[in-house]
């Protein structure tokens, strides 16, 4: 009688399960962010974790029946274990926006096609799982065999889920850990309590949380260069004017010269080339965005690598423009955070990048030295008037400057905290 209750409670929570898939399914299809790789990869998950439910409603069905069942309990089983560990390797292939596999993603698939085999070619020995000739399921002597599967693509998952985050500069990645040991957690309570039936709920309940978890990753992200977006960079700027830190701003030089002269599709390669070099040089000690156009910046937390990654930036963008040999110039400045607003950081941040983009020469492709950065306490009324005085000699009309210009410097001004100004 007891069994028979728990039966029934797993009936409804099968039925549970996939309205949930299903509902899941539709959204997937209704998805904007996700790419038709991405809706491939979830779909075939979701269809196979409500295909292991109805199988594992099937084999409970049949168990203990007529034999003549006895080939639908043994046909159940075999793709009950044999699919498992396929959901994850669908979730790892969600994770890679590239349309081409990696080697690496292809040997897990190699070693799920052996598993299939192996387990097939086990099923007269019953290594694996047996049912008798009265039509009785039981485990076998190498189930864990089975069990070892099944953590080895969850761990997996997990690494491959680690690395995407971090390649995307993904702060939320640290979740990955409570989602992977609640995964670990409840499958170890279904291999100890096999009656409890509860496997698949769960890995219903984890496939929503990763389908949520994978969609804010990627609508953090800027399409064409897979950096952080503006919305990231705005959410995150409120941040670093609490705990401080280093804007670095970027700007293509003539990218209008670009389009024009090679077309739109060339000056995207531009784009996605330099924001592949500023992630290479900046990702380990900052945030990179693409904030819009041709514009880009770092988020740094330590000021003290701001040299270091300047200078592996030009060497970066040395290096590809071998290859794409119209890759432009880029100016670049930065500013610290000193408790101010952060459009005030910014327009510092422009300023400096602004005077070194009129500093340079035009036959200086790709010779950047780092751009002078004011310190605290530096006296800065000498470095700006002659810089306004100079602008005003050359008659310089770009509205870049036009900020500078109109500034007004009055006696004993201060820059916000500390920045003292001399008197004119």
């Amino acid at each position: 009688m007891k069994q028979a209750t728990m039966n029934g409670y797993f009936y409804v929570l099968t039925a549970i399960d996939l309205f949930v898939l299903s509902f899941m399914c539709i959204l997937t299809k209704l998805s904007e962010s996700l790419n038709k790789k991405q809706k491939q990869g979830f779909f075939l998950a979701f269809a196979l974790i409500a295909a292991i439910s109805v199988l594992e409603v099937v084999t409970l069905a049949v168990d203990g029946t007529p034999a003549g069942y006895r080939w639908l309990n043994i046909l159940s089983n075999y793709l009950g274990f044999g699919l498992s560990p396929g959901v994850c390797l669908c979730l790892v292939y969600v994770m890679d926006r590239k349309k081409r596999m990696n080697r690496w993603f292809r040997a897990a698939v190699c070693c799920e096609a052996c598993y299939l085999l192996f387990l097939a070619l086990s099923i007269p020995a019953g290594l694996v799982f047996s049912v008798s000739a009265d039509n009785v399921y039981s485990r076998g002597q190498y189930f864990y065999i089975y069990i070892i599967m099944y953590f080895a693509a969850i761990v997996y998952l997990s690494v491959s889920t680690f690395v995407t985050a971090r390649e995307f500069q993904n702060r939320s990645r640290a979740l990955i850990y409570p989602l992977m040991f609640f995964l670990l957690i409840e499958t170890i309570i279904q291999v100890t309590l096999p009656e409890l039936h509860v496997t698949w709920l769960c890995v219903t309940l984890l496939s929503v949380l990763y389908f949520i978890y994978c969609s804010e990753m990627w609508n953090q992200l800027d399409a064409l260069t897979g950096l952080l977006n503006q919305n990231s960079y705005l959410n995150r700027t409120a941040e670093m004017r609490r705990r401080g830190g280093v804007l670095v701003v970027f700007d293509v030089d003539d990218f209008k010269q670009i389009n024009d002269r090679y077309g739109h599709l060339q000056g995207d390669v531009c784009l996605a080339e330099i924001g592949r070099c500023i992630k290479k040089a900046y990702a380990r000690s900052g945030y990179c965005y693409r904030t819009g156009g041709d514009e880009f910046c770092v988020l740094m937390e330590n000021a003290n690598r701001e040299a270091q990654c300047a200078q592996e930036f030009v060497r970066q963008l040395e290096q590809r423009r071998k290859a794409v040999d119209f890759l432009p110039t880029v100016s670049f400045g930065s500013a610290p955070f000193l408790g101010e607003d952060v459009l005030a950081v910014k327009n510092r941040a422009d300023r400096e990048m602004y005077r070194y983009k009129k500093a340079r020469k035009p036959d200086a492709a790709g010779e950047m030295a780092q751009p002078r950065r004011f310190s605290k306490g530096e006296d800065t009324m000498s470095e700006f008037s002659h810089l306004r005085n100079k602008l005003l000699a050359e008659q310089v009309e770009d509205q870049i400057y036009h900020y500078i210009l109109d500034t007004p410097i009055e006696p004993g001004a201060k820059l916000p905290n500390e920045f003292a100004l001399a008197e004119k």
